[in-house]
């Protein structure tokens, strides 16, 4: 191999990933080389002064008998996110006939709002669908601005709002922009699967802080004893995926206070904030700081998927200093370009139609959550905490097994179950369970789990027209 191509290769440490600095600087100079991975097998290392940087840098040569791997060692580190996974393999038992059952996705099964239907048509079929601003469509972003300044009581002006493919993307982009190479982030155990992955991908570091109590609830004074001069931002999410458990105002309250004080970015995902049970209203943490919006450290997700459960339409928004959305449009025009017109055009029919769509998802959710309580109380061993919110709980398994990835790969193999493991969460030896389908696959779907590990349940089970027969226990 020609000696000049590789001493292109910048030596990743072991113990991190790259920095994005340097990360950027083989793109730029090494755009050939960057599409492959800098981490090689049977290398050595080599100090050299580099002609275009102008510094000393360690690369590596490759050692005779070895060949350059085509996968960054960062794309590798990502874990492949469990619900998709899950969502895949129930696809195939349905598709080979199985009578699965899932309880693992976040997925009501309510038809789009009629606004959004009529609305992203209408659109369609003009024929014309192009480019639209990076930051979102005009009209969308003003029907965003109504629904923030309803529901948080907050004025906020086009230039604070940026539309993305998603509340997902509104928290990457986010991150991205924000985020130093070796900064740290806060995140709440239980926490979204995807958070700690997407801090890793932009160089970040994910710091989880876990109750001491054993509960769901967080307290500010763990949040201080992980705090340190890395620290750039904490996320809330509230109430929470996948535990359901809404955080107390006076925790909302003391952890704004204490970001405005310390300078941390506080990035609320407010994706369930209006599916709430039992009465309990929305907090907005914009209650709690004097400040404009301009000099907060407040910032806010949300999106429709959730809100309206139009999952498959990928749209959420960020609101943020207009020096941060702008640096976050930036971002996104190098990524996504922009969200797609037909998209935006049904996000606004939906924030701008009947919302009675809301509170009848609510209700029913809220339904399906009184039925999961109901059919887990009757269970041996399971401990529960009731959700405050959201379409998931999170019961504790333990009493039946430590490790909930091999418990959850038992009740697909032997009760064709999905469940997600709590492990991926940060809780392991529970088992997150969605109650957003319908109440047959609820009531069946517990059915056959406590088939699978309860002892005292009776021995044999129809699944669809077959009867199954437990001899594991």
């Amino acid at each position: 191999m020609d000696m000049q191509f590789k001493e292109q290769f910048l030596l990743q440490k072991e113990s991190r990933p790259l920095p994005k600095i340097l990360a950027l600087f083989s793109t730029i100079f090494f755009p050939t080389i960057s599409k492959a991975n800098r981490t090689l097998r049977g290398y050595h290392r080599v100090r050299k002064k580099h002609s275009l940087l102008g510094s000393i840098v360690e690369v590596v040569e490759e050692s005779e008998g070895y060949s350059l791997m085509s996968v960054s060692q960062l794309a590798r580190s990502i874990a492949e996110s469990p619900t998709l996974r899950l969502n895949e393999e129930a696809r195939i038992l349905r598709d080979r006939g199985e009578a699965v059952i899932h309880l693992g996705a976040g997925e009501p099964q309510n038809k789009a709002p009629i606004g959004a239907i009529l609305s992203s048509a209408a659109k369609l079929v003009t024929g014309s669908i192009k480019y639209t601003p990076t930051d979102g469509i005009p009209s969308l972003k003003k029907a965003i601005i109504r629904y923030t300044e309803e529901h948080y009581d907050k004025v906020v002006e086009p230039e604070n709002v940026i539309v993305s493919a998603g509340a997902k993307q509104s928290i990457y982009n986010l991150l991205f922009s924000i985020v130093n190479p070796q900064d740290e982030v806060i995140v709440l155990a239980p926490y979204w699967v995807s958070y700690p992955e997407m801090i890793k991908m932009v160089y970040g570091v994910p710091v989880i802080v876990t109750p001491e109590d054993g509960s769901f609830h967080p307290r500010l004074k763990e949040i201080e004893q992980v705090v340190s001069s890395y620290t750039k931002a904490i996320i809330v999410n509230s109430p929470n995926n996948p535990s359901g458990v809404m955080y107390s105002e006076k925790f909302i309250a003391e952890v704004v206070d204490f970001c405005e004080r310390k300078g941390i970015y506080l990035i609320m995902d407010d994706i369930y904030h209006k599916l709430l049970f039992d009465g309990k209203k929305p907090i907005s943490a914009y209650r709690f700081t004097n400040k404009d919006l301009e000099s907060t450290k407040v910032i806010v997700v949300n999106g429709i998927s959730k809100l309206y459960g139009m999952t498959g339409f990928r749209i959420g928004w960020t609101i943020a200093n207009k020096q941060l959305v702008e640096i976050m449009t930036n971002v996104q025009g190098q990524i996504t370009t922009t969200t797609s017109v037909i998209l935006q055009a049904a996000a606004e029919g939906a924030l701008m139609g009947l919302q009675s769509i809301v509170e009848s998802l609510r209700l029913t959710v809220e339904n399906n959550r009184n039925v999961m309580m109901q059919e887990l109380q009757s269970f041996n061993g399971v401990r529960t905490t009731r959700p405050d919110g959201t379409f998931y709980c999170l019961p504790d398994f333990r009493a039946y097994s430590n490790n909930s990835v091999e418990l959850s790969k038992l009740l697909l193999k032997k009760a064709l179950v999905v469940t997600v493991p709590g492990k991926e969460f940060g809780m392991e030896g529970h088992l997150r369970l969605s109650y957003c389908g319908s109440i047959k696959d609820i009531k069946q779907g517990i059915e056959r789990i406590k088939w699978a590990l309860d002892s005292s349940s009776p021995n044999e089970i129809y699944i669809g027209e077959r009867k199954f027969v437990r001899d594991w226990l």
